[in-house]
């Protein structure tokens, strides 16, 4: 079994009750020829409120789910892109993994407010900003973000209680605005040199990589392209008003 099935096994934590887990054991069962105790097992040794990376990838693959099937279609190129996104954060065997679970996954209906709710329940906020990322990543990736997909979004946001402000800040980050920097670092375009610099502070900080370190170091690594946006928002900002 490939690394992504290993982390799934080994402990699904909060994640193996609740809407979340009704959906893993329809999709795992096959994985452990359908011996729902066996799956069990492998949550040993974790705290109830644990999020373990496997519990984090199958509620990031539901969610993932539900913003696909938003828009009535399932894209080629949305299954690719979640295909990339695993391809260069846990390499190409568990990439298959992903897809093929995610595909079983599309094939259920899902309870999108029910699943948020227990995701706000037991996952902390910096995790939850990060599959904020992750909705916005997969809906942009046919070129845009489609009307239908980006309701859901919004509506994954307010359920999993991130703020409008973050919401608005990584939407800023997928979708043009003419004051995108600004939004990213979640202040106004009549903000004052000080007022910047303290926000760029404040979201480095809220963004910042070492947030999400206890997902290990694959999802680390992707966190680095949000904070990446939050330097680029602050560099912009900086040379059009001419800040040193």
């Amino acid at each position: 079994m490939a690394k992504f099935g290993k982390w799934i096994g080994g402990g699904l934590g909060w994640a193996l009750g609740g809407p979340i887990g009704a959906i893993a054991g329809f999709v795992l069962g096959s994985m452990f020829d359908g011996n729902s105790d066996a799956i069990k097992t492998r949550t040993k040794g974790y705290s109830v409120k644990t999020t373990t990376t496997g519990g984090y990838v199958m509620s990031l693959l539901v969610l993932v789910a539900g913003v696909m099937k938003a828009d009535g279609k399932v894209l080629k190129s949305e299954l690719d892109y979640v295909k990339r996104f695993m391809v260069h954060n846990f390499g190409s065997a568990s990439a298959e993994e992903a897809i093929k679970m995610l595909r079983d996954i599309l094939k259920q209906t899902i309870p999108v407010n029910e699943v948020c709710r227990q995701i706000k329940q037991n996952m902390n906020y910096s995790a939850r900003l990060q599959l904020l990322h992750f909705m916005f990543g997969i809906a942009k990736a046919d070129g845009e973000v489609d009307q239908k997909e980006k309701e859901m979004i919004a509506f994954i946001s307010r359920e999993l209680g991130l703020t409008d402000s973050d919401y608005q800040s990584i939407e800023a980050m997928f979708v043009p605005n003419t004051d995108a920097a600004y939004k990213i670092l979640e202040i106004e375009p009549t903000a004052s040199e000080d007022e910047i610099k303290k926000a760029y502070r404040r979201m480095a900080m809220k963004y910042h990589p070492d947030k999400v370190s206890h997902l290990g170091e694959e999802f680390q690594g992707a966190a680095k392209e949000k904070f990446q946006k939050v330097n680029e928002a602050y560099e912009n900002i900086k040379e059009e008003r001419g800040i040193s």
